[in-house]
């Protein structure tokens, strides 16, 4: 099992002032480099924006034409705007990645985030013939969360099982109560996760995918972090996957449903 728990900031020396003054420093760190990155991604998008309109532009100028060269010019545009649409998106996913910081959570109810998602995918399961299976346990609790970023990281964990069974198979969705908070399964009986790819999958930019940009699995844990949750990941090659979200519940709306049985 590989359990992606959130961040502990270890104390760098005995003394509290200074550990105090080395987390902030390492903080700000942090932040200026994430605002350098985002800032550089933006001053990439700007230039690549520009050759890939003027790709689409000199592309229509050669749908007409029909000799060799036009064909081998056609060709060498096209992978010029394949590659551009790559860049494109590996950027869209790094700024993602790079923004999520401090979340505003507020009280929201896991189960409708579920529901949306899978809404979202049931065309695409039923062209597979994928049965889905939703186990939703009404009582659950309010928890503390951001809706559209939630959303996104279990858009990605969905897409990532459904993909894992091209042939069709089994996806059991179920979310509960734990001692510790709500949790939430995805479970596929797909073609699982192999040993190697187990110890990098939350790794950025690792990917096993074609064109993949390997910055889900790190941002949807990093989402997950930002909530105070955990994830962890249980797979085996051939046989399937399991990821076990693990939220907390606010103390007080804890402390109700305790007094309620």
């Amino acid at each position: 099992m590989i359990r992606a728990a959130r961040n502990v900031e270890r104390p760098l020396t005995g003394d509290a002032t200074v550990v105090d003054e080395n987390l902030e420093r390492l903080r700000d760190n942090y932040n200026e480099l994430a605002a350098l990155a985002g800032s550089l991604a933006h001053e990439i998008k700007n230039p690549l924006s520009v050759i890939r309109m003027n790709m689409d532009l000199l592309g229509e100028e050669l749908v007409a034409g029909d000799s060799p060269r036009d064909l081998r010019v056609r060709r060498k545009v096209e992978i010029v705007q394949q590659q551009c649409t790559r860049l494109e998106n590996l950027l869209n996913d790094f700024l993602r990645f790079a923004r999520l910081r401090d979340l505003e959570l507020t009280p929201g109810n896991l189960n409708e985030i579920v529901r949306r998602v899978l809404d979202l995918y049931e065309g695409p399961a039923r062209e597979l013939g994928l049965d889905v299976i939703a186990y939703l346990d009404p009582s659950l609790p309010t928890i503390l969360l951001h809706a559209q970023t939630l959303e996104a990281a279990i858009v990605n964990l969905v897409k990532n099982a459904v993909e894992a069974m091209p042939k069709g198979g089994h996806f059991v969705v179920r979310s509960y109560l734990t001692p510790n908070g709500v949790a939430l399964d995805l479970i596929d009986d797909g073609c699982g996760i192999d040993d190697r790819t187990a110890l990098k999958m939350f790794e950025a930019f690792y990917s096993t995918k074609q064109g993949g940009s390997g910055l889900g699995l790190p941002t949807a844990r990093k989402i997950i972090e930002a909530h105070g949750g955990t994830i962890d990941v249980q797979s085996e090659a051939g046989r399937g996957t399991k990821f076990t979200l693990e939220f907390p519940v606010p103390r007080r709306i804890a402390d109700r449903a305790a007094a309620a049985g």
